[in-house]
């Protein structure tokens, strides 16, 4: 009789399996200690699942209900919500205290899509019951989205709730009155998402200044006027300047706060900023000349600082540097790349046809290259593909390709893969395709993709192009 492997290793395997649904899934039907196992892992983040398929869905939200205790549930009945009669059944696990990643956003929204109705009072109603289970439920929770939550919804009301969330190292927020709810009980928080309008209260100054080890901080602005965008500022200054020794990552989208206060974080590693209009990087002079020993990630998602500016800042950062990520052409800035630059492991940056001479100069450049990004709306494709596939780095391994309004034509596509397995005989190319909602890959570039994935020159995969990603 074949021996069982003890649980403590397939933790360890199933673990490493934690983005792999499908074989998790499969996991279920081995035995009973898989399936224990393999339920824990699947149920870690099952509430940031974004289907809007209602039996899906409810096929999520059922185990959870039936988690409810006999008060929830006669609450619900009496307020005329009815659920079918086997989610009122025990369940195999405790499904709830498994929980460790919540989004009540995306709760929220996996209720209304479960019952296809407008359920008004109804829907906060489930919302509450559901939240109250798993802050009694879940042991020690880890991560929570706690924007776009219902006013009336308080957690820290919720029996258990503090110990819930006690150990809570990741937390996003945007409601003013959440901030004090939360200081008084989260005190090691790691990475912390603020977002904000025109009013920063002094509860998040408290949660701020109560922590003991940040590390990772995304500042948003998402008022719709854009027109008071340092609203707060002093308060967020003086509060994060705390953290110059443990602040690794700060990303900052439309805040028009004084960039000066970035030099303080010493041991930065990555650094996003993300402004549609330039006057967020008027003052990068601030940044130009200060050194970053630790910088390994600098991306600009939108705007560029001056060139000149942001040269001087990779003449003296640059070598440090794993990933790039600019989203403006220009020439000058292409050839500081390659010379100050030679360390990049990861680049996204706009070419046009006058300058794709530069991509060779970047690939001959930067010989540690491992990925590079293109935009496909601007240049002659078949002209990067050659250049590419003859400067190729020994390392290069990733193509991605942003299908927004304009595609690769499939001859030209099939002209670089040749090239590829010419220059590069032993190594397998990932190609992502990075594509608008809206717009659908070519067929004939589907078969010619399926073609090359059967030969094992390439692999493969498609994601839906999405602003608010890094």
């Amino acid at each position: 009789m074949p021996r069982q492997l003890p649980a403590d290793c397939l933790n360890e395997i199933f673990d490493y399996l934690e983005n792999d649904k499908i074989t998790l899934y499969s996991c279920l039907l081995v035995n009973r200690l898989w399936c224990e196992i393999a339920v824990r892992i699947l149920w870690k983040d099952v509430f940031c699942s974004s289907t809007p398929c209602p039996r899906v869905v409810l096929s999520l939200l059922s185990p959870i209900i039936a988690c409810l205790p006999n008060e929830s549930k006669d609450l619900l009945y009496k307020n005329g919500i009815f659920f079918k009669t086997s989610t009122w059944k025990p369940p195999l696990f405790n499904y709830a205290s498994y929980c460790k990643i919540l989004s009540i956003n995306k709760i929220d929204q996996m209720i209304q899509n479960a019952f296809l109705q407008n359920l008004n009072s109804d829907k906060e109603l489930i919302l509450q019951e559901i939240l109250k289970v798993l802050m009694s439920q879940i042991s020690s929770l880890k991560s929570l989205d706690y924007s776009k939550c219902p006013m009336n919804v308080k957690l820290i009301n919720f029996p258990g709730a503090k110990d819930c969330l006690m150990n809570l190292t990741e937390l996003s927020c945007c409601s003013t009155d959440k901030y004090s709810e939360l200081s008084p009980i989260c005190h090691n928080i790691q990475s912390l998402t603020v977002e904000f309008g025109d009013f920063i209260s002094n509860g998040l100054k408290d949660l701020i200044s109560l922590q003991h080890n940040l590390k990772n901080v995304t500042l948003i602005y998402s008022y719709i006027s854009l027109l008071n965008r340092t609203s707060g500022m002093e308060i967020i200054t003086s509060s994060l300047s705390n953290f110059s020794l443990t602040l690794t990552r700060l990303k900052i989208i439309e805040y028009c706060i004084p960039l000066s206060f970035i030099s303080c974080f010493i041991n930065l590693q990555e650094l996003i900023l993300s402004y549609e209009y330039d006057d967020g990087l008027n003052d990068f002079d601030q940044l130009q000349y200060i050194k970053f020993p630790r910088l390994k990630v600098l991306k600009f998602l939108y705007m560029i600082p001056k060139v000149d500016m942001l040269i001087k800042f990779l003449e003296i950062n640059g070598k440090n540097l794993d990933e790039l990520y600019t989203g403006e052409y220009d020439r000058s800035l292409n050839l500081a790349i390659a010379e100050f630059c030679s360390n990049l492991k990861i680049l996204f940056v706009m070419f046009i046809n006058v300058g794709l001479d530069t991509l060779g100069i970047i690939l001959k450049s930067c010989q540690y290259l491992e990925s590079i990004n293109i935009w496909c709306n601007y240049i002659d494709k078949k002209r990067f593909l050659e250049v590419l596939a003859k400067n190729t780095p020994k390392n290069f391994s990733e193509l991605k390709i942003y299908y927004i309004f304009d595609q690769i034509h499939p001859d030209e596509l099939e002209e670089f893969f040749i090239n590829w397995k010419i220059h590069m005989p032993r190594r397998s190319l990932s190609l992502v395709i990075i594509k608008s909602i809206c717009l659908e890959v070519n067929v004939e570039t589907m078969k010619l993709i399926e073609k090359y994935v059967e030969m094992k020159l390439i692999k493969f995969r498609i994601k839906i192009y999405d602003e608010k990603e890094d």
